[in-house]
């Protein structure tokens, strides 16, 4: 029986919860998730090291054991001097396979959702939509990828690892999984979900911004508003609309960062904040956050680029099978 339309159903009214989620279904498209994977792997590999300084300023809270930096280029050389490459790209296993992951599930949830919102209806989705499809395809990626995250940032603050292995704490990705599973259960492949299920607002404002930029672009130049936009297009939209979601979320991440961090006890989210708002008040909050703009905003415009190329080409191959 063909799933019901209209404003009854878009309401939720008629249908039932299992027929909302085959027609979710209907909507799902696997080269969204081949597209959003190959645009997050690509990124992460160019810009893994100022991933790593992005989070080592960002649990820089006073701890002696921590190395001091006075900004990017002396962290970096620093890493450099005492680790070599191999200490720039610690972290990046995790990372490779968060990234692709996060990114891949992101763009495959987000788009099933936003059609889902679609069917039955003309126009566009409004800003509100947008933002809500897109904070319901950040939450159930959070819930497969955050034991990857939390790999990722222990990797990261292994501090003079590359110096003598003995001293690594974690031998690589799986390890680190296999060993915080044993010493810490699932809670501790959990920490940070809280702050990270929060973050995921920085995901919707986002691809709201993304998206209501490109449709008021093609309106502006009276084109379709799924028109294909050339590469300097989705760079610029991609970049304004990331800028945008860092300013407003970054805060989230230096919380999230010092929960997972292995060198320090907090008891939750609200320790971390009244802690860090005491010892280092706003600014704590905002630690890292230039190479975190400088990072993630070429992340960003590199993965969306990738992403719209890759899904148009994929999809148009689909559209002329059928």
């Amino acid at each position: 029986m063909a799933a019901p339309t209209g404003p009854t159903a878009q309401a939720g009214l008629t249908a039932s919860p299992g027929s909302q989620l085959t027609r979710l279904f209907r909507h799902v498209q696997f080269e969204n998730l081949v597209a959003g994977l190959s645009g997050g792997v690509i990124s992460t590999l160019v810009l893994h090291p100022l991933d790593l300084v992005k989070i080592r300023f960002a649990v820089n809270d006073g701890l002696e054991l921590r190395p001091r930096y006075n900004g990017i280029l002396h962290c970096m050389s620093t890493v450099w001097k005492h680790e070599g490459l191999r200490g720039l790209y610690q972290g990046v296993t995790p990372n490779m396979w968060g990234a692709g992951a996060s990114w891949g599930l992101y763009f495959f949830f987000y788009s099933a959702i936003k059609e889902y919102k679609k069917e039955g209806r003309a126009g566009n989705l409004t800003a509100t939509e947008h933002l809500l499809s897109a904070a319901g395809a950040g939450a159930i990626t959070l819930c497969f990828t955050n034991p990857i995250w939390v790999t990722k940032t222990r990797l990261v603050l292994q501090y003079d690892a590359g110096v003598d292995p003995s001293k690594r704490q974690y031998r690589g990705m799986f390890h680190a999984l296999a060993k915080i599973y044993r010493h810490e259960g699932i809670p501790g492949l959990y920490k940070g979900f809280v702050p990270g299920l929060l973050g995921t607002s920085h995901g919707a404002l986002q691809f709201m911004a993304y998206e209501e930029l490109k449709m008021d672009y093609n309106k502006h130049l009276n084109r379709p508003s799924d028109t294909k936009l050339s590469t300097l297009e989705y760079i610029t939209m991609a970049a304004l609309s990331k800028i945008f979601a860092v300013m407003a979320t970054y805060p989230y991440q230096v919380v999230r960062a010092r929960l997972q961090d292995q060198h320090n006890r907090y008891s939750g989210v609200m320790d971390v904040i009244t802690r860090t708002w005491r010892k280092e008040g706003v600014h704590g909050f905002y630690k890292g956050i230039i190479p975190n703009v400088i990072r993630v905003t070429p992340a960003c415009c590199i993965t969306f680029v990738v992403y719209e190329n890759v899904s148009h080409s994929l999809l148009s191959l689909r559209k002329a099978k059928e």
